[in-house]
Order: C-alpha cells, then sequence, then structure tokens
C-alpha cells in the first residue's frame, strides 16, 4: 500500500488554543448555543473510544469563542484518556479562561457503553452576575398570517 495520503489536501492539525472576537454587542446579555455531535475521547481504562455530543451555552462579556479553533480543541481529545466528568470540567475550564463569560454551561452527553449513559453538566457564572428574568411571550398559532 502506498503510504500516499488519499485526499487532495492536508486536515487542520488538533489544537488546544482557543481562539476569541470581540462581542459584538457587549451591552446586551444575549444566549449562543453550540451543539458539537462528533465529540471522541479515549476511556482511560480501556482505551476504546467514547463518543458525545457537547451542548455549549453561553452569555459572553466582552469575548466570544471562534468556531474554526472550538472544532480544532474539540478535536484534540480524540487520543485522550478521559473520564467523562474530568473532560467536562475541562472544557469548561480552559472555555471559560479563553472568554470569560458572563454565564457558561457545558453539557456532554455521552453515548452508551457498557449499558450505561453518561451526562453531565458543568456550569461557571461570573461572580456579582444575575440572569434578567426570562420573559415569556404570548405564543402565535401555527400559519396565523395566511387567510383562511
Amino acid at each position: 500500500m502506498s503510504s500516499q495520503s488519499l485526499g487532495g489536501k492536508a486536515t487542520a492539525p488538533a489544537n488546544k488554543a482557543l481562539e476569541t472576537f470581540d462581542n459584538p454587542n457587549s451591552k446586551r446579555d444575549f444566549h449562543i448555543h453550540m451543539e458539537i455531535p462528533e465529540f471522541t475521547c479515549l476511556c482511560p481504562k480501556t482505551g476504546q473510544p467514547d463518543f458525545a455530543v457537547i451542548y455549549l451555552d453561553y452569555i459572553p462579556d466582552e469575548k466570544c469563542v471562534e468556531l474554526k479553533s472550538l472544532k480544532l480543541y474539540m478535536w484534540s481529545f480524540r487520543d485522550e484518556g478521559c473520564f467523562h466528568e474530568a473532560v467536562t470540567n475541562q472544557i469548561l475550564d480552559d472555555l471559560v479562561a479563553a472568554t470569560e463569560p458572563k454565564f457558561m454551561r457545558v453539557t456532554s452527553k455521552f453515548y452508551v457503553r457498557g449499558g450505561v449513559f453518561t451526562n453531565v453538566v458543568a456550569e461557571h457564572r461570573k461572580l456579582g452576575w444575575q440572569a434578567l428574568p426570562r420573559v415569556d411571550l404570548m405564543q402565535f398559532e401555527s400559519q396565523s398570517n395566511i387567510r383562511g
């Protein structure tokens, strides 16, 4: 078999560096929700792959996380042995260090292994930050803009 690559372009290397950009509206609290459905790491006991969906929810302060760097950061766990609880908290710690958000939640939903599903939720709140009360607006009926 040839040692040549089958693809025409090299892939970007996994990387732990998280890049940020300035929050475009730091005077307003707004919710950023991301779903990362292809997270993988290795079981630290068996070396077998663990698969998870990572949900990232945060209210930025001055910085937002840049998506390509987030993708490469998530890829960096592919070959690392990680307990589910430890990797979820590490992701939160690294993202908080990079962005210093008002609020951040990382939820990891690991696929079944050995008949057990694992969900881990880790949160950070900036000291003194309080969420505004939720506003429950009237719901519109579906198709409400169509004449009868």
